[in-house]
């Protein structure tokens, strides 16, 4: 499966419980964006409306031609998420759980469709952030010790 974009980022602010996997409802000129990697996760957040529809917020796919694009094109308007009732249930429970979020992870293409990872996430506060800066230095100096080796 080929990442098309991925939220570097929320693994650094976000300490991820679980993932999920759902299809995205887009038009074909946004298929073609996403397709030639022009997809911005940056601020993008999973919302739950009264409908018990779920939907991707935030996400930022500019016209695949900016001078054929409609003219009331918005890149940056709700864009629905194809999951199960049963999943979406769960997903409400856990998204009132005080202090979880749901976050989106990467998007991707398999077997031809575009689809979405996300999380169910929690904050991170800034000792774990330093924690995390921490490991990853040291993953560095490790790897490049036994490089030199």
């Amino acid at each position: 499966m080929k990442a098309l974009s991925e939220s570097k980022k929320a693994y650094f602010d976000y300490q991820i419980l679980e993932k999920f996997e759902a299809g995205l409802v887009l038009l074909g000129t946004e298929v073609k964006a996403i397709k030639s990697g022009k997809i911005s996760l940056r601020g993008s957040y999973i919302i739950i409306d009264r409908n018990n529809e779920v939907h991707l917020m935030g996400c930022h796919i500019p016209p695949y031609q900016a001078g054929n694009a409609p003219f009331d094109y918005n890149p940056e308007r709700l864009r629905k998420l194809l999951l199960k009732k049963k999943e979406i249930r769960y997903l409400i429970g856990k998204s009132r759980e005080k202090g979880l979020t749901l976050i989106p992870l990467r998007v991707y293409t398999k077997r031809g469709k575009i689809k979405i990872e996300f999380g169910i996430a929690r904050g991170k506060k800034k000792v774990d952030k330093r924690e995390s800066i921490k490991e990853k230095e040291f993953k560095r100096k490790k790897d490049r010790l036994l490089k030199e080796a």
